[in-house]
């Protein structure tokens, strides 16, 4: 066609050409920019005083929701990020984690699960601020507290203290998060979210570990940081001689308690501590949400001014990212979003009630300088919050009245209520409780009484893992239900040295020196030589030989001619293991497993793993071996790792069938495929068939499994009266710690995933089985004396004295899961009902219609609310006695065809 053109035809094409390539080049550069300028915000600037943060100008209470970015997908962000807007937040808090973005020095990564420019915005383009804790050292049962490992082989360095090469490694690249925040304009000043930042991070806790050169330290961190020009204010969490500019802040189960180390600083709360961590053989920690709303209501009674809640999401330690000593994959920490990503009622709930109800507050917690107090018993006080004039930048009609009065009422009595008289009128407060009255008149809230729904998470059955690795055979349980049987090919992890990049040297080297935390394993190999006469030295005394260790750390395994002979578990635990010789030359070999980095305490670059002190073999006729001087071979990780078993693309791996009447075997490979559940629900993996060892779906590490046994004992009935510790309300005594593993919905293909399973111990992978996590149940209690709905409440009018009757009839609520729909109301009763969610019973005083009315009003409906009162359901059913109404409601998915409605609950979660 061009060759039939004429030359000036042509000349008129090309520039056409060019011309539509100059526009498309600049639309597309025009819209970059334009995404790149964009502002969430108006700019504005914070400052602070001794009250609270000053945000353009204003005083601010905050509530802040902590979500670590990658302990979740990018795919799960806007919801975890919408979840905690609508649950109360005004801020999300992170740590940034170093190891992550840096794992090799100057090679950043700020992709996937590490974009935390990505994650800023969301944060941004939600209306929430963001609290960005650099740090760089985190803690955060993090692998090394979020140190990279090559920083400890800097030479001379010492971390966190007067120490030139870690000061410089730390500024270079806590500027470099600075840098790239201020060069994406994310700062409040540009039109960005971020309002606070953190350095260092609970060094108060260590400082006295280091002398002086803590003390300088902590100063030259604060200059540091202050010189990087972020134009937000910075502060330091548990550091009491934080400098004058930085404010130094709180973590705790309680902090109200809490006053800075200067009167011209606000009173900030980095992380209230909303659950507990967990690890591997330990029961699981709870916090009743009655004990934590009454510590956040106390915090904002007695001056408080910004709450972060650790963790409002606490999500999953995606591959090797759990820290040490033995923390599990999961990291839920009793948060009111669970790992899954879904509430966790009636925490959200009770959470979000009580935010609504500070938030009424707030006009005169910003306005007054300091609250009266007032003694109102001998564990009971008020803190009146008054202002004369209304303060500005809140968009309420208040400003219309001339004065703002709110009042906090607290009974710190542990066990019995109390009735107080405060102006003029009596007030019922129950035990450990703070009772929220924003217009100092009427109770809008109390810390102990819940009318938040409860929503019962099950666990069910999915197919089991149907392979297409081999032919699928029908399979018949013993309880009659025919499934789908799982084909899975298995391969032999060499137990010895196999790699040609193995080293010999004298002497124990420290593991992390060898690993440089590429591999949780390390393997020693060495040969022990052993003569007739020792042999007949050890029949003819009895005498067996034994091996012997000062100290190992996290898991040590002894193998002996390929032979497995003995584990050790434990944190620096002295090592006597009998060990069995042959005549002749003996291979012995020692493999040392990290399961988490130390990620807490001071000198973490001294800490390192593996083996410790003198090693040596005892028991022979005519001296000991000391096996410290020994040559060794040394073997970094596993073949299946380097050779990378658990990818798409790997070929390297000669697969066997595995029939299923093979015994268990240590260090196993398997591998099969299987379809994923229909449905949007969650999925996890129950590995609870299984012993030790590391799981890969589609090539994406899912982490660590363990199914160590928490102790039988300890799990008494939780009160939530008193002050709550991490040994408080324990749960899943005797059982594993945990057996569930999350898979993100993002990394699953409709059918054909690939499931790796690298087995240590043992375990039958033909019992591995999907399970779908998901809300089926919600429950819900109100009484007729209940408080009205805070919605009702939360505009001028409440204050004005001028909300309608109506309004103030108690209502319950109940709401299923996104794409679920109230199938079934299962129980309901306006009376004297009794009994727990999934054990109602009715009561001698009981309406009929109460079954008629409630599912009329729910039925078929994502959420519904029912007006708890005498005239909704026909009547008073017993004059003279305050009425409840208990219901019960199934939850099924909005796409179902019923299976879910009949499906059966395997297990509570």
């Amino acid at each position: 066609m061009m060759k039939m053109m004429s030359n000036s035809k042509i000349r008129n094409f090309s520039l056409f050409m060019w011309l539509c390539v100059f526009i498309t080049v600049t639309v597309t550069v025009t819209e970059a920019e334009k995404k790149k300028d964009e502002l969430y915000f108006k700019p504005f600037n914070v400052t602070y005083d001794h009250r609270a943060l000053i945000i353009d100008g204003h005083r601010r209470f905050l509530i802040s929701a902590g979500i670590h970015y990658p302990r979740a997908t990018p795919e799960m962000w806007p919801d975890l990020i919408a979840k905690s807007k609508e649950g109360g937040a005004d801020v999300i808090e992170t740590y940034v984690f170093w190891n992550g973005h840096e794992p090799l020095r100057g090679q950043y990564n700020f992709e996937g699960r590490y974009d935390l420019v990505k994650f800023a915005k969301l944060v941004g383009s939600s209306g929430l601020y963001f609290f960005l804790r650099i740090g760089p050292y985190a803690c955060a049962e993090w692998n090394f507290g979020g140190f990279p490992v090559w920083l400890r082989d800097i030479p001379g360095i010492e971390f966190r203290t007067d120490n030139a090469p870690f000061k410089e490694e730390m500024k270079r690249f806590v500027s470099k998060v600075v840098n790239l925040m201020r060069e994406e304009k994310l700062f409040s000043w540009q039109g960005g979210p971020i309002i606070l930042l953190q350095i260092e991070n609970e060094y108060g806790n260590i400082e006295s570990s280091y002398g002086n050169g803590g003390k300088q330290y902590v100063k030259w961190a604060a200059r540091m940081a202050l010189s990087l020009g972020a134009g937000v204010p910075w502060v330091m969490c548990r550091q009491q001689d934080a400098p004058p500019d930085i404010i130094d802040t709180c973590n705790a189960y309680y902090c109200d308690g809490f006053k800075p180390n200067s009167n011209h600083k606000p009173i900030i709360w980095t992380e209230n501590w909303d659950g507990w961590y967990a690890q591997w053989g330990e029961r699981l920690p709870h916090r009743p949400v009655e004990d934590l709303a009454f510590a956040v209501a106390r915090f904002f009674q007695r001056g408080g001014s910004f709450v972060n809640y650790y963790m409002f999401f606490g999500g999953t330690n995606f591959g090797r990212t759990a820290g040490g000593p033995l923390q599990i994959t999961s990291y839920d920490y009793d948060a009111p979003i669970d790992e899954y990503g879904q509430l966790s009622e009636p925490k959200w709930g009770h959470l979000k009630d009580l935010h609504v109800a500070l938030k009424l507050c707030e006009p005169a917690l910003v306005a007054a300088d300091s609250p009266k107090y007032i003694k109102l018993g001998p564990k009971q006080e008020a803190h009146v919050y008054y202002a004369s004039v209304h303060p500005e930048g809140f968009n309420l009609s208040l400003s219309e009245y001339p004065s703002t009065c709110s009042a906090f009422l607290a009974n710190i009595d542990e066990q019995k209520a109390a009735n107080v008289t405060f102006r003029g009128q009596i007030y019922t407060i129950p035990p450990w409780s703070v009772s929220i009255l924003p217009d100092c008149r009427n109770t809008v809230f109390n810390t102990a009484k819940i009318g938040a729904q409860t929503s019962v998470k099950l666990v069910e059955f999915d197919l089991l893992l149907a392979s297409k690795v081999l032919p699928a055979q029908q399979l018949t349980h013993h309880n009659g239900i025919s499934q789908i049987s799982k084909s899975w090919v298995t391969t032999k992890e060499p137990t010895s040295i196999w790699s040609k990049n193995s080293f010999t040297a004298l002497g124990i080297w420290e593991h992390l020196n060898v690993t440089k935390d590429q591999s949780d394993y390390l393997w020693y190999s060495t040969r022990i030589f052993v003569s007739d006469d020792d042999f007949l030295f050890w029949k003819e005394n009895g005498v067996t030989p034994k091996l012997t260790i000062d100290g190992v750390r996290d898991i040590l395994r002894v193998f002996v001619n390929d032979e497995l002979i003995g584990n050790v578990v434990g944190q620096w635990v002295k090592v006597i293991q009998p060990v069995q010789f042959l005549p002749g030359y003996n291979e012995l070999i020692l493999l040392s497993q990290t399961v988490g980095l130390q990620n807490y305490g001071a000198f973490l670059e001294k800490d390192g793993g593996g083996i410790r002190g003198s090693i040596k073999l005892t028991g022979f006729k005519n001296r000991d071996i000391d096996l410290s001087k020994s040559s060794w071979t040394y073997q970094v990780g596993l073949q299946g790792e380097f050779l990378q078993f658990y990818s798409e693309e790997s070929d390297k791996a000669e697969w066997v069938e595995l029939t299923p009447d093979a015994v268990p075997s240590i260090f196993t490979w398997y591998k099969t495929y299987f379809d994923a559940p229909g449905g949007t629900d969650p999925v996890a993996l129950d590995m609870e068939s299984m012993g030790k060892g590391q799981a890969w779906v589609n090539g994406h590490h899912i982490g660590r499994y363990w199914t160590r046994v928490s102790p039988k004992n300890g799990c008494e009935v939780c009160d939530y009266r008193g002050a709550y510790g991490s040994e408080k309300c324990l749960t899943n005594c005797g059982k594993p710690t945990q057996t569930l593993y999350h898979v993100p919905r993002s990394w699953l293909r409709e059918s054909n995933n690939l499931l790796v399973i690298l087995e240590e111990t043992g375990g039958n992978p033909f019992r591995i089985s999907t399970k779908l996590h998901s809300a089926r149940v919600v429950c819900a209690q109100v009484s007729e004396s209940h408080y009205p709905p805070l919605q009702n409440m939360a505009n001028a009018d409440f204050i004005a004295q001028q909300v309608s009757v109506n309004s103030m009839t108690p209502e319950m609520h109940l709401r299923c899961q996104d794409g679920q729909l109230i199938s079934s109301i299962t129980f309901a009763s306006f009376g004297t009902p009794g009994g727990s969610c999934q054990n109602f019973s009715r009561g001698n005083c009981h309406a009929p219609s109460s079954m008629s009315i409630v599912s009329k009003e729910c039925q078929g409906k994502r959420s519904c609310s029912i007006k708890v009162s005498n005239t909704v359901f026909g009547g008073d059913p017993c004059q003279g006695v305050v009425k409840t109404l208990f219901v019960e409601a199934r939850c099924t998915s909005s796409s179902s065809d019923g299976f879910f409605q009949n499906s059966e609950a395997v297990s509570s979660f």
